[in-house]
């Protein structure tokens, strides 16, 4: 977990926003192909490329690229994603991302990339409304989940008091998958009854979860949500319909929204039109979400319309170009505050019993 002061992440947060995003996907490409210090996957693939990468001028040249394939990060060894101009041997984290869908795929963060996602994380915090030196209850994934960093994250740079319990999302898209929904619910009951214990009997301002632990939670105890002073959502979907019961529920209490995953998270922004339209901004220009058609995803559909996220993570230690996502999204236009589109109203691309929606 890194730490800063509220001062140093503002300072990074300023400084990213002001790059033009052709300038730093140079400078990342620059890093990721440097014969002598680039990461050992993308010199590799460097001599079975028909283009020289170092050859591209912006952003818009990743295409060359192609689509990035999640499944090579689940055999691959996270180190060799790595540049070697990071000092061997490496020290931290191996994060996971997916695996309620299959074999997850594992890559390493390094002290850059963790910074980087922290101040963006505070940034969206005090923009939503959060205030620091609350109490919170964080209850979602840890183990090899970068939100299970969540917890020390609101504890050092929001300086707060955190509660924590821990949430199988794996265990229960597995459960919803082969059908044993009763035990699903009693582990939905035994999540749901951690929480209800820790807000019966402490004095807490905010909840951290998901929005489908959430609901369960206002299913069961109202009162406990009522007395709420915010909470703040994570994981991959948020419907208006959610936002609004959620909105009712607390009375007026702050809400939050965060969208993303291991590889990136992109922070909520205000609804323009009282939570029928959900928009994010990603934590730029380390990373970007751009919709595209769904049949075509070489095309970049039109604002206000539906189509399929694509992550690029441009990491200065981290470059992954042009992923397809699992979701759709309508393209959002940010304000002139932002250098980069959004993304709202994210869901599923597709809903089936291979891919369930569980509490996650």
């Amino acid at each position: 977990m890194v730490t800063m002061s509220a001062e140093e992440s503002r300072s990074l947060t300023d400084g990213w926003l002001a790059w033009d995003l052709d300038e730093w996907t140079r400078h990342v490409l620059r890093r990721q192909f440097d014969p002598e210090t680039g990461s050992p996957y993308w010199l590799k693939r460097r001599t079975e490329l028909d283009f020289d990468p170092l050859s591209l001028t912006g952003y818009d040249d990743l295409a060359a690229f192609g689509h990035f394939d999640l499944a090579v990060l689940r055999d691959l060894d996270p180190a060799d994603l790595v540049p070697t101009a990071v000092p061997r041997p490496l020290g931290g984290r191996v994060r996971e991302t997916g695996g309620t869908t299959g074999k997850p795929g594992r890559v390493f963060y390094t002290g850059k990339m963790t910074a980087a996602r922290t101040a963006w994380r505070f940034h969206g915090l005090l923009a939503a409304g959060f205030r620091p030196g609350a109490t919170w209850l964080h209850a979602g994934p840890t183990g090899p989940h970068i939100v299970g960093e969540e917890a020390d994250f609101l504890a050092h740079l929001a300086g707060s008091t955190v509660y924590t319990i821990d949430l199988d999302a794996r265990w229960i898209k597995h459960l919803i998958r082969g059908g044993r929904l009763l035990e699903m619910e009693e582990y939905v009951d035994h999540v749901v009854e951690q929480i209800t214990d820790i807000l019966d009997t402490c004095s807490v301002d905010y909840l951290h979860s998901t929005p489908a632990t959430v609901q369960a939670l206002i299913n069961r105890r109202p009162d406990l949500v009522a007395r709420l002073s915010g909470v703040y959502l994570g994981g991959t979907q948020l419907t208006p319909d959610a936002y609004r019961r959620f909105a009712e529920a607390m009375s007026g209490g702050v809400i939050g929204t965060i969208y993303g995953n291991t590889l990136g998270c992109a922070n909520g922004l205000p609804s323009p039109d009282g939570g029928a339209t959900l928009p994010y901004v990603p934590n730029y220009p380390q990373l970007t979400m751009t919709v595209v058609d769904k049949t075509d995803p070489g095309r970049v559909v039109d604002y206000g319309e539906v189509g399929q996220v694509r992550l690029t993570v441009l990491h200065e230690d981290l470059f992954l170009p042009h992923i397809l996502e699992r979701d759709q999204a309508i393209r959002f236009r940010t304000s002139e505050e932002w250098p980069c589109d959004g993304v709202a109203n994210v869901q599923p691309l597709q809903v089936s019993s291979e891919r369930p929606e569980g509490l996650y």
